[in-house]
């Protein structure tokens, strides 16, 4: 008996047997590997390059210069309590000379533990939200025109810069798995077309139209992206936990702002409907414009 719209059960079965639409349920789980992945590389360097620009977009370090002790002494001591009373700084620390001695050991020896030795007094600043640094700057400097300001966002730009770069590269690694997917989608579709090209002139002699037998293609196509795409997920998923984990474990600071935030797994999770319906779209597409062309 024959289904509504010209299409029976024996051809649905027929044209669910292609060779060429069984092999997308492994093309789509290794492209979706691939492409949450990159997703997630790229959204876990943007997050660490806006954790970074946080941290040192309000910092600076203060080197009082002054090659008498007593004189270098005593303008950290001013310079401290000047940065202290301005509204832009929230906090001001002196960092400790023993501190200073064990970071230059490594180059100094023993001889950085001469008191006499003109080292600079350094007091680190940060500054509160949206503080105008020049201010601070001023301020110092009325103290001691010597002090030096070197403020961390500058030395760190070239990591931010870095970071930004992996950023964009892999949402064009994202934008270029999403393309070809496509063409294999395309491909797999006019593959199943010549294969089954002698049954679909069949159903259009029997009334069916080039629509109905798309959605056909269209269902086939959709069920294997949908399968590839759950398992590849749920792999690139795994993947991710167990980076995460080993990234968590190192300890550091900059490594710890790889981390995805809650909209970030989301949209990751999102990617395989994403991938279902770019290849159900692109199937559908694909099988009406050839048909018109063909049929």
């Amino acid at each position: 008996m024959r289904e509504e719209g010209g299409v029976s059960g024996a051809d649905r079965r027929v044209l669910d047997e292609a060779g060429g639409l069984r092999a997308m349920t492994w093309v789509m789980a290794i492209m979706l590997f691939l492409t949450v992945l990159a997703a997630a590389a790229g959204l876990g360097t943007r997050q660490s390059a806006a954790a970074l620009e946080r941290q040192l977009a309000g910092r600076l370090t203060v080197q009082v210069v002054e090659g008498s002790p007593v004189t270098r002494d005593a303008l950290a001591a001013r310079t401290l309590t000047v940065l202290r009373a301005l509204p832009e700084v929230r906090r001001a620390t002196p960092v400790d000379r023993a501190e200073l001695m064990r970071l230059l050991e490594p180059w100094l020896g023993r001889a950085g533990a001469d008191a006499d030795l003109p080292i600079p007094a350094m007091i680190d600043v940060d500054l509160s939200p949206r503080a105008d640094a020049s201010r601070v700057v001023a301020a110092v400097r009325q103290v001691s025109a010597a002090s030096r300001i070197d403020r961390h966002q500058r030395w760190m730009s070239p990591v931010s810069a870095f970071l930004d770069t992996l950023t964009w590269l892999a949402l064009a690694l994202v934008v270029l798995m999403l393309s070809a997917t496509a063409a294999v989608v395309m491909l797999a579709a006019r593959a199943g077309l010549e294969t089954h090209r002698a049954t679909i002139e069949v159903m259009h002699m029997l009334g069916s139209t080039d629509v109905q037998v798309a959605r056909l293609f269209q269902r086939r196509i959709a069920l294997d992206a949908a399968l590839g795409s759950t398992g590849g997920g749920l792999a690139a998923l795994a993947v991710l936990a167990f980076v995460g984990t080993r990234v968590a474990a190192l300890g550091s600071e900059l490594l710890g702002g790889l981390t995805l935030a809650a909209g970030d797994w989301a949209l990751l999770v999102l990617l395989p409907l994403g991938f279902v319906a770019l290849a159900t779209v692109a199937a559908r597409v694909t099988v009406i414009a050839a048909l018109r062309r063909s049929l």
